[in-house]
């Protein structure tokens, strides 16, 4: 198990592939350094946990995001959903993908406590 957490909360999904990307590249590196990434997605990043989704989203220069968030879920996180921008773009917990869970504001409250650092993208 991981020493160390870092938080990650994502806002971006197809309207800004390259930013989208970014965080989940970071996440898969802190893996390999023994670090635990902890992923919220929030605002248009809801979009990121709906089936299917996340195979179109694609930035110039870098690797697939699928690709990515796969190894990421596959690796054992789990990602929390922003309950609120789930349920405002017309989406229920049975439109997630198997790893990504529903949550709110304590967790994530919770979450910035126990990480070592918090990244917004």
């Amino acid at each position: 198990m991981a020493t160390k957490k870092i938080g990650l909360v994502i806002t971006h999904a197809g309207d800004d592939p390259e930013v989208a990307t970014l965080p989940f590249m970071i996440a898969t590196v802190a893996q390999t350094m023994d670090v635990e990434p902890f992923i919220v997605l929030q605002g248009e990043a809801v979009r990121l946990a709906i089936k299917g989704y996340a195979e179109d989203v694609r930035a110039e220069g870098l690797s697939p995001l699928e690709d990515l968030l796969g190894a990421v879920l596959a690796s054992g996180v789990h990602i929390m959903v922003c309950s609120p921008c789930l349920a405002t773009r017309g989406y229920t917990e049975d439109d997630l993908r198997e790893g990504c869970y529903v949550g709110g504001a304590a967790k994530i409250v919770e979450a910035m406590l126990e990480c070592e650092n918090f990244l917004s993208y």
